[in-house]
């Protein structure tokens, strides 16, 4: 397989996950650099330039809220789940967790 084809795989299998990964992470408040930090720190690794847009629609959607804080000397502006985020979030993981192993038993037989 070729590297740019693994490279576009590897994308696709990110993209629903990171989701799941972002509401996961704001169970606590975060403005976008403490979010993404979190996020690298737990091996996930995610540029601005997809961060922002998916926290921003996640917004839009109602399922973060969000306000302007002031912290060292700067506004920010920090995101958390919404009532609805959480509900979704427990959702997406009961989904994930059933996947996941139905994954992992197909991936023993190979």
């Amino acid at each position: 397989m070729t590297e740019n084809r693994l490279d576009k795989m590897r994308g696709e299998l990110r993209r629903g996950v990171l989701v799941l990964a972002v509401l996961s992470s704001l169970k606590q408040p975060h403005y976008g650099y403490s979010l993404r930090k979190q996020l690298q720190d737990a091996g996930i690794d995610i540029d601005e330039g997809t961060l922002y847009p998916l926290v921003r629609r996640l917004a839009e959607q109602g399922l973060l809220d969000s306000e302007w804080q002031q912290a060292e000397g700067r506004e920010r502006r920090y995101y958390q789940l919404s009532t609805l985020g959480g509900e979704l979030l427990q959702q997406l993981t009961e989904e994930w967790q059933q996947l996941n192993g139905a994954l992992g038993n197909l991936l023993e037989q190979l």
